[in-house]
């Protein structure tokens, strides 16, 4: 087991810029300055429950009589008398830095490297860590705090068995404490959970129960068979010995950065155990360390909790971070997070997998989308404020259950997440050489897609995709196709854009005759593609139809339609074989005539 940690001196310097100031309103002394040395935060768990209150009567308090330290783990009684009526019988002050520090994690996991990410570093130009939680046995922090919490089981309890709710991570946690300790257990999860998440928890030995569509239909069966068979809960963050569990990993970042410079450190954030333990933790042994947390814009309990100052449950949640999909953030974290978390940024779903594809890029790692939503926190909070020049940040990456057929969404997303890939929808005339001319407002950056169909003898509505460097590039483009006539919007950040239209873009045409349809390849290549658009926008041959997209392989793909007469089109056969690219006549293939021709025949 790891040491306690030593050389944690706080930092002598301020950061060299200035924090932007949050709407949550948590104390200002957290922006504005280093926060002064605050109480250790305390829980209180009477027998109907956790709920907060005063440390114990027994605690040590420093110099200015502020409480240090509580009796943990033990109750002690009140008079009931006492005219505080907040104060109930037997009640259990936990001191969390003690109980962090005392967590049994170590059984079953390992102290999770630290690592420079090199090349998001100098894209950012500050210094980020990241804490390497995927590595965790079950590709997760999770088991940290599950394995604490059972390791405080009565014998009693170990016999009876344990039962959990989970759509995955805690499941897992959970599962393999449980074959540690030898205790049976239960786990009810959602139909929709992972595959690789089910399958992992049910090869560790546990019982899998998939019942409902979300988590909270699959927690109100877990606590039914709780107390039909009188197991135990084992809850997945709102509990004093989980959140110290998830609370070592503040402990080993504390620990394992060694120098004394460290602006902030983000976490993910579903439920709050992980971003309140390592808060707790972290705030009290360097207290000038920022903690932000971070949501998904979908699923952000979290932050509408500490905006509001209670705990918001949402109506529904996002499901790609499945990891972070909560509705009700719990009582105990929220509080913890309340007095202690800096500020909370929320990430969209691309920007969660542009930033899967930057930790790949420098740790050759798949996160999950979870376990890369405090990557794309950070990554965010830089490109937003602008000030942050040469800071020092940890960032937790969580979890690696990622499914495989969910790859396909990142690889396509993660260049719009980046701000490094544009859409764009334009209207043009309808003439010969006008796509030519589209095509050559955005040459030389690469273009990943376009779509066109013909429709109006006037205009033509065209759907186009292509890299850029950076976001500021796309004013210019937009400017030189507006220059030629055309109109043009920019739909980069239009979801129905991202989702369908993309792929729904051209459809059939009801007024195009004559049409042929050539299917082409060649060996990709910078220029290829442009090089092909010469060539056949100056054919002569009227273009009625083009679809092209960048598949990331060695192979160049496009789908064409011409409007050629019975008369001509061994003209046109002569034609196609002088461009020296492989093709294939799909006139006659019936998804053409099924979904592009106007008149649909079976």
């Amino acid at each position: 087991m790891p040491h306690s940690p030593v050389a944690m001196t706080p930092m002598s310097t301020p950061s060299p810029f200035k924090w932007p100031i949050s709407n949550i309103p948590i104390p200002s002394y957290r922006r504005l300055g280093p926060t002064p040395v605050t109480p250790t935060p305390f829980i209180r768990t009477p027998p109907n429950g956790i709920e907060s209150g005063l440390p114990s009567p027994d605690s040590e308090t420093d110099e200015n009589g502020r409480p240090t330290m509580a009796t943990p783990l033990s109750y002690h009684h009140v008079d009931d008398t006492d005219p505080k009526p907040h104060r109930k019988l037997e009640e259990l002050d936990v001191d969390y830095l003690k109980l962090i520090l005392n967590a049994r994690v170590y059984d079953v996991a390992i102290e999770s490297p630290l690592q420079l990410a090199p090349k998001l570093s100098t894209k950012l130009e500050c210094k980020i860590y990241i804490k390497r939680e995927d590595l965790q046995p079950i590709f997760s922090f999770k088991l940290r705090g599950a394995y604490n919490r059972m390791y405080q089981l009565s014998p009693f309890e170990r016999e009876q068995g344990i039962i959990a709710a989970s759509a995955g991570n805690h499941a897992q946690g959970v599962a393999i404490a449980a074959q540690k300790l030898g205790i049976p257990a239960t786990i009810v999860m959602p139909k929709a959970a992972p595959e690789i998440k089910v399958s992992n928890v049910r090869r560790l030995g546990a019982n899998v129960i998939l019942h409902g569509n979300d988590f909270d239909e699959a927690k109100k069966e877990c606590m039914r068979l709780k107390d039909e068979r009188g197991l135990t809960f084992i809850p997945a963050f709102d509990d004093p010995y989980v959140i110290a569990g998830q609370g070592t990993v503040g402990v080993e970042i504390l620990r394992q950065l060694r120098q004394d410079k460290l602006d902030a450190i983000f976490v993910c954030c579903g439920g709050g155990g992980l971003l309140a333990g390592i808060a707790a933790f972290v705030k009290r042994i360097r207290p000038e360390v920022r903690i932000i947390g971070v949501n998904t814009v979908d699923s952000d309990s979290m932050t509408q909790s500490l905006i509001k100052g209670y705990p918001v449950e949402l109506k529904e949640t996002g499901l790609f971070a499945d990891g972070t999909s909560v509705r009700l953030v719990g009582k105990e974290t929220f509080r913890i997070c309340q007095e202690f978390v800096d500020d909370m940024i929320s990430v969209t779903n691309d920007e969660i997998c542009a930033a899967i594809r930057n930790c790949f890029e420098d740790t050759r790692a798949i996160l999950e989308p979870a376990g890369a939503q405090a990557l794309a926190g950070c990554e965010k909070y830089i490109h937003e404020n602008s000030e942050i020049k040469d800071g020092v940040f940890v960032v937790v990456v969580s979890g690696a259950n990622m499914n495989f057929d969910r790859l396909r969404f990142v690889a396509e997303r993660a260049k719009l997440g980046d701000g490094k890939e544009m859409l764009i929808s334009a209207i043009i005339p309808e003439r010969p050489g006008s796509f030519l001319k589209l095509f050559n407002c955005v040459y030389p950056r690469t273009i990943t897609e376009f779509s066109y169909r013909y429709n109006d003898p006037e205009r033509a509505h065209i759907y186009m995709s292509f890299e850029v460097s950076n976001k500021s590039e796309l004013p210019e483009v937009l400017a030189d196709i507006e220059s030629q006539g055309m109109e043009v919007i920019d739909i980069s950040n239009d979801e129905m854009a991202k989702s369908h239209a993309r792929y729904m873009a051209g459809g059939r045409s009801f007024t195009v005759s004559d049409e042929v349809i050539a299917r082409f390849s060649w060996r990709e290549r910078p220029g290829a593609l442009k090089k092909f658009m010469d060539v056949l926008e100056n054919s002569g041959w009227n273009m009625s139809m083009w679809h092209y997209r960048n598949h990331a392989s060695d192979v160049g793909r496009l789908l064409v339609g011409a409007q050629v007469k019975s008369h001509e089109r061994q003209e046109w056969s002569k034609f196609l074989e002088s461009l020296g690219y492989a093709w294939v006549d799909e006139t006659d293939n019936p998804v053409y005539q099924h979904f592009l021709l106007g008149k649909i025949s079976i």
